[in-house]
């Protein structure tokens, strides 16, 4: 788990360096209203961290196997107006959410990372993946917003 957390350290590290470096027009630009623009995305970002940490957290005492529920990514972010929103609180949320779930990641055994969840219908797997799983999908959408 130590490999997942410092990637995430990294990330986080990146991301905001270059988000607090980068004009805010570039942040607001949609290539077409079907298109998130690069804040949008880190609102994405921000609804992964909350959902996840839920997860995470709620893994340690719900029954197992864990059942992942899913969540609709595009209507979290019209509601959540991260278009409107300000880049600096959304840049503060998505690395305190994203402090939280290193927390709960050091916090890991073997065995807790060993407990099963179901990702959806017949499909297994466990925490370590889960947290692995955030952590790459979280490094495929900065990249998103650093290109």
């Amino acid at each position: 788990m130590n490999e997942t957390i410092n990637k995430l350290d990294r990330l986080l590290q990146t991301g905001k360096a270059y988000i607090s470096n980068s004009r805010l027009a570039e942040f607001e630009l949609q290539a077409s209203p079907e298109k998130w623009s690069k804040k949008q995305i880190l609102g994405h970002l921000v609804d992964s961290g909350i959902n996840n940490l839920r997860r995470f957290t709620e893994i340690q005492f719900k029954d197992k196997p864990y059942k992942i529920i899913p969540y609709n990514q595009d209507e979290l972010v019209k509601a959540n107006d991260y278009q409107g929103s300000d880049i600096e609180e959304i840049l503060s949320f998505w690395l305190a959410i994203n402090e939280r779930i290193k927390v709960i990641m050091k916090q890991q055994t073997e065995k807790s990372l060993n407990y099963k969840i179901v990702l959806y219908e017949d499909k297994f797997s466990d925490l370590k993946f889960l947290m692995e799983d955030y952590v790459d999908h979280l490094e495929h959408h900065l990249n998103q917003i650093i290109k």
